[in-house]
């Protein structure tokens, strides 16, 4: 590629994404706010995150990817709390995800409980656990899961597969478990709904002498639900038969219950802004190679979008030249991590050439293969490819202050002008 080809590009997405960054702050306020519900699967947020996206693509005029349509539609299992989740302890309302959450893979369940207290070290002991699952059988058991901090690695891998046992097993007969923890609250997704609940407690927020849960929790276990990917492709001007890959996952926890949801504004918004934003840029630059754009749904449930694509992949996966997917994308402070970095070497000397040249982010640093995002399913097909995400700037992850009013985007447009070169020089 020559020199001039590459200044003029770069000068191009200089002019483009000096303005753009305003485009990437209303994607990723418009698609973390209540509306999206989460991007999840109450009330169909993923359906119309999946609209969304589609639409943009056309305002665009970006190609469909798939034969005739935007979306590549397949099902998943899924639990969902659709209902209300209500706990009081002691007669004191709790506030969800303020302090307390239920586990994802909550089944329904309503009633109130009396309250058996363990210690994480009688439940090493053989015959105090069946003590404790005894006396346990009509009442909810609170572990004080922060005592682990006093354990050997041996003890603690030992009693945390016995927690895992209480949480799970569906031959004991105790109704539900409630966890301490001094840790901050994250949340998950679940493809199974679960014998039992299993409440994790702030421990600031826990009431001296606990001897009564009224808990109430409405579920909605899911065996099929249709979902879908969403993809558009920019054919290139030189090699059209050969692919970039650009990827990002668009869905993200949803709702616990009817008032509370999980905004995703870094994780995964900001990703999302990010390709939205390469794709409005080389829908005015002609790349070299066809861009293919994707907006995975389900990447929270075990990257099953990603698997759904490569298993029934609309372009040739053997005439990928490089995938980039972009997950936590809105901060920057400290620059990028790369995972893959030290695999494929070059095109990681590539980037940092790029950064170095003009100073655009502080560091990129590698790390090796890591199955921690859509890029895995690609990695699986022998596919080259990096995942990048930023680092510093806010904590928050799977939790309800992951909002756009916090998200600093403080390297996102020199972010974008770094792709843009990348892609620009494989």
């Amino acid at each position: 590629m020559s020199r001039l080809f590459i200044t003029v590009g770069f000068i191009l997405c200089t002019g483009a994404f000096a303005q753009d960054i305003d485009y990437a702050k209303q994607v990723i306020s418009q698609l973390s706010s209540p509306e999206y519900k989460g991007r999840g699967y109450v009330g169909d947020g993923d359906k119309i995150t999946a609209k969304f996206i589609t639409n943009e693509f056309i305002k665009m005029n970006a190609n469909p990817a798939f034969k005739d349509s935007y979306t590549q539609k397949f099902s998943v299992s899924v639990n969902t709390i659709p209902g209300i989740v209500s706990v009081k302890l002691n007669n004191i309302v709790l506030i969800p995800a303020i302090d307390f959450l239920v586990e994802s893979s909550c089944p329904s369940v309503r009633g109130t409980f009396s309250i058996v207290q363990a210690k994480r070290a009688d439940l090493s002991n053989p015959s105090k656990l069946e003590e404790i699952i005894r006396i346990s059988s009509t009442s909810f058991l609170l572990i004080d899961n922060i005592e682990r901090k006093n354990e050997s690695a041996e003890q603690t891998k030992k009693i945390d597969d016995i927690i895992s046992f209480l949480k799970n097993d569906n031959q004991i007969q105790i109704p539900g478990i409630i966890m301490y923890t001094s840790d901050k609250l994250t949340w998950d997704a679940s493809c199974f709904q679960n014998v039992r609940p299993i409440i994790i407690l702030k421990k600031e927020s826990v009431i001296d002498s606990l001897i009564k849960i009224e808990f109430f929790v409405e579920s909605k276990y899911i065996r099929r639900y249709n979902t879908q990917n969403v993809a558009a492709l920019i054919p290139g001007a030189v090699s059209p038969d050969s692919f970039i890959v650009v990827t990002a996952h668009y869905d993200h926890l949803g709702m616990m219950g009817k008032d509370t949801y999980f905004p995703g504004a870094n994780d995964n918004a900001s990703g999302l802004a990010m390709i939205l934003n390469l794709a409005k840029h080389f829908s005015e630059n002609k790349p070299k190679y066809t861009m293919v754009f994707v907006a995975f749904s389900a990447e929270e449930l075990g990257i099953l979008g990603a698997l759904a694509f490569t298993e029934n992949s609309p372009i040739n996966l053997g005439k990928i030249k490089f995938m980039v997917n972009f997950d936590l994308a809105g901060t920057g402070e400290e620059g990028i991590k790369v995972v893959n970095g030290t695999v494929y070497k070059k095109e990681f000397i590539f980037l940092n050439q790029v950064n170095n040249k003009d100073s655009l982010l502080p560091k990129i640093e590698s790390r090796g293969k890591a199955c921690n995002s859509d890029q895995c399913a690609f990695d699986e097909k022998g596919i080259p490819g990096f995942y990048i995400y930023t680092l510093g700037g806010i904590k928050a992850y799977h939790d309800i202050h992951d909002r756009y009013e916090t998200l600093p985007l403080t390297e996102f447009t020199d972010y974008c002008k770094l792709m843009i070169r990348f892609f620009n020089l494989l």
